[in-house]
């Protein structure tokens, strides 16, 4: 079963810190083939949902202030499930404890991420709503969605 934690980028341990790089490293530039930029200087300003089964850590998001990603809305980014525990829903129960955390923490009923094209269901199945059109992300497409 999974359990949750939330902490700032300072309360995150350097084993924390390095194990939270090394999951969005082996699923975002390894298994998707996306050379990119990880570090992108939002971490530091962000909370970081870990999600644990057994004492490994197999799900991640990051939760980004308002201003930061968008000018009026907190986000819910780098959301990642380790391939091992994919199918078990943990993704679902991921997504909904960082909605939950995301709303208390900025004090907002919006959310707005950039999700990836061929998670659009899963996404409007949490309740967010696709705006705009699609664009690429280190050639990846994706949508831009609103959680109101």
């Amino acid at each position: 079963m999974i359990t949750f934690a939330t902490k700032t980028f300072q309360e995150l341990s350097t084993t924390e810190l390095y194990q939270l790089l090394q999951l969005r490293a082996e699923v975002f530039v390894v298994e998707q083939n996306c050379p990119y930029l990880d570090m992108d200087d939002k971490d530091q300003q962000s909370f970081h949902v870990l999600g644990y089964d057994q004492g490994k850590l197999v799900a991640c998001t990051r939760l980004v202030p308002i201003g930061i990603s968008y000018e009026k809305e907190p986000s819910i980014g780098r959301v990642v499930t380790h391939p091992s525990v994919r199918k078990l829903g943990y993704g679902k129960l991921l997504m909904q404890y960082s909605i939950t955390e995301t709303k208390k923490r900025f004090n907002s009923s919006v959310i707005v991420i950039g999700a990836q094209l061929y998670l659009d269901r899963f996404y409007r199945e949490l309740g967010f709503v696709p705006e705009g059109e699609m664009y690429l992300e280190d050639n990846i497409p994706h949508r831009t969605m609103r959680l109101s």
